[in-house]
């Protein structure tokens, strides 16, 4: 297959002029002048048939045609400089894109990352963190490593193990807990989604007390766990993911009582190929998932 000619020099100038919203700073960044990058801009722009940017009495707006060529195009830009680099250093590695929902990355990913580079040195991971919400294209991900149903449009997904979640407290706040209704007495810190504590409330056999949700909401386990390390509340939270924490003393799991409201996932768009540090990495998290009593 002939691929069409790409017109680097438009395409180039017209990222400069999207990330600076001017024809005169990407000009100075280009080294050339002013009135060559908005040509380039117009001939991209006849080229592909649609209005890039908006012009302003005070610079530039860009369309949504714009704003959806933009993020390729500085992925694309990033990839040549970046392999045009290890070129220049002698060091040819693959590289591996991978986002990661914080508590996963923190709390069970990076103690064991060391043992995947000792298997597989040819690839360079590069690791970004989320809360949850990611949009692999824009970012350029091979994958992304999230908590849900597993259900995401144009995603295929591997599920790697259930993440249950239970009440997680101070010592000194565990030391007050004889039996689940005792928690009403606390700050119940929670995420967004207004279903968990009312699911554990009724995996421990209680009614769901009344004005119940009064704690602080929290778009990150990392966040809610360390509110609750200075006394803020008791959070609900995956003990598996805060096993040192636990092994330290420095949080109590005051009660066994446990509810599963989703899984980590091994994601990435249908649409990119495999790659072969993607294959090496998916065969070792898989595997090492497995390998894992959660």
């Amino acid at each position: 297959m002939v691929r069409p000619y790409l017109p680097l020099n438009a395409l180039r100038a017209f990222e400069a002029a999207a990330r600076h919203l001017s024809f005169t700073q990407a000009a100075i960044e280009l080294n050339v002048t002013q009135a060559a990058v908005s040509h380039q801009v117009k001939r991209l722009e006849q080229r592909l048939n649609v209005t890039l940017f908006k012009r302003l009495p005070r610079g530039l707006g860009i369309t949504a045609e714009g704003e959806a060529l933009l993020p390729v195009l500085r992925d694309s830009f990033d990839r040549v400089a970046d392999i045009m680099e290890r070129l220049e250093a002698g060091r040819v590695r693959d590289v591996l894109m991978l986002g990661s929902v914080g508590t996963f990355a923190v709390g069970w990913l990076l103690p064991r990352l060391a043992d995947f580079q000792a298997r597989h040195p040819f690839v360079d991971v590069r690791l970004s963190t989320h809360n949850n919400r990611v949009d692999m294209a824009a970012e350029g991900l091979d994958y992304a490593i999230r908590f849900g149903d597993g259900a995401w449009h144009g995603i295929e997904a591997t599920q790697l193990f259930e993440a249950p979640l239970s009440a997680l407290c101070t010592p000194g706040i565990a030391d007050e807990l004889r039996e689940p209704g005792d928690l009403c007495r606390h700050p119940l810190l929670r995420s967004y989604r207004e279903d968990e504590w009312p699911s554990w409330f009724a995996a421990a056999g209680v009614a769901t007390p009344g004005p119940l949700l009064k704690g602080a909401v929290f778009d990150s386990s990392l966040a809610m766990i360390e509110a609750a390390l200075q006394g803020a509340g008791v959070a609900l939270c995956p003990p598996a993911m805060f096993s040192r924490h636990l092994a330290a003393g420095v949080i109590k799991q005051p009660f066994a009582i446990t509810t599963s409201k989703g899984s980590y996932w091994l994601t990435r768009l249908k649409s990119r190929a495999p790659s072969p540090a993607m294959q090496a990495f998916h065969e070792w998290l898989v595997e090492e998932a497995a390998s894992v009593a959660i």
